[in-house]
C-alpha cells in the first residue's frame, strides 16, 4: 500500500510534485530467497525534499528493500535508479568496535574524498544535533547501543548525500534523541534530500509525505 497525505496533511515545506526531481526511484522490485517471494513487484519513487516511510510486519521484506535501493542486494527483477550521492544507516549498528567514532569520521570521510579535518567536523557537528558530545578516545565497542545507532545515522549523513536511507536509525534512542533525530529528518527535507526510513512507529506517518506499506495482506493497494 502507497499513499501521500492530502495537501492539509502536508508537513510545512512541501508543495507538490512540481519542480523538483525525483531522486530515488525503484521500479517493479521482486526478491525472493528460496520459495518465498519477500518482495513482489514493488515500486518506490522519492523527489527532492520528500520523506518517505516504509512499514510493515516483520519479515514483510523493509529492510531488504532498502539493501536494495542502497546496492547491497540485488534484486531478482525490477531497477533501481539514484541521483546523486546515497547515505545508509543499517538496522544493526554496522560500525568497527576498535575505532573511536572520529577515526570512523576520518575513515568513511576518506572514502568520500573528504579531508580528515572536513570529516571530523562534519561528523562532530552532525552529532551535535543528536544530542551527542564525540569523546576523542571512547572506542565504538564501549559505546552504549543507542550511541552506536547515532554513529550510524551521523556516518550515513557525513558525506551529504542527496539520498538518504535510513533502517529503523532510532534503535535504543531514550525520547529526546527520537525527537532530536526526527528534527535532522526535517531539516534534511528541508535541504531538498529524499529520505527514506524504514519504521514501526506509526504515529509518525502523518508527518512525511509518502508511506510504502510492505504488510503481504496491503501490498499493492492504493488509496
Amino acid at each position: 500500500m502507497e499513499y501521500a497525505p492530502s495537501a492539509a496533511q502536508r508537513p510545512a515545506g512541501t508543495s507538490g510534485d512540481a519542480g523538483r526531481d525525483v531522486l530515488l526511484h525503484a521500479r517493479g522490485i521482486v526478491k525472493r530467497y528460496g520459495r518465498r517471494r519477500v518482495l513482489d513487484g514493488v515500486d518506490l519513487a522519492v523527489r527532492s525534499g520528500e520523506v518517505a516511510a516504509v512499514v510493515g510486519s516483520n519479515g514483510a521484506g523493509k529492510s531488504t528493500l532498502l539493501k536494495i535501493c542502497a546496492g547491497l542486494v540485488r534484486p531478482d527483477k525490477g531497477r533501481v535508479t539514484v541521483a546523486g550521492r546515497l547515505g545508509y544507516c543499517p538496522q544493526d549498528a554496522g560500525v568497527m568496535d576498535f575505532l573511536t567514532p572520529r577515526e570512523h569520521f576520518t575513515l568513511f570521510g576518506a572514502g568520500a574524498a573528504m579531508s580528515r579535518p572536513d570529516a571530523d567536523r562534519r561528523g562532530r557537528e552532525l552529532a551535535a544535533r543528536l544530542d551527542w558530545p564525540v569523546a576523542r578516545t571512547t572506542l565504538a565497542k564501549d559505546l552504549s547501543g543507542g550511541t552506536r545507532q547515532k554513529l550510524n545515522v551521523v556516518l550515513s549523513a557525513l558525506a551529504d548525500p542527496e539520498v538518504l536511507l535510513l533502517d529503523e536509525p532510532y534503535q535504543g534512542f531514550d525520547r529526546g534523541s527520537y525527537v532530536d533525530f526526527w528534527q535532522n529528518v526535517w531539516r534534511w527535507r528541508e535541504e531538498g534530500r529524499a529520505v527514506v526510513v524504514v519504521t514501526h512507529l506509526l504515529h509518525q506517518l502523518d508527518q512525511v509525505d509518502h508511506v510504502l506499506d510492505l504488510t503481504p495482506a496491503t501490498r499493492g493497494a492504493r488509496r
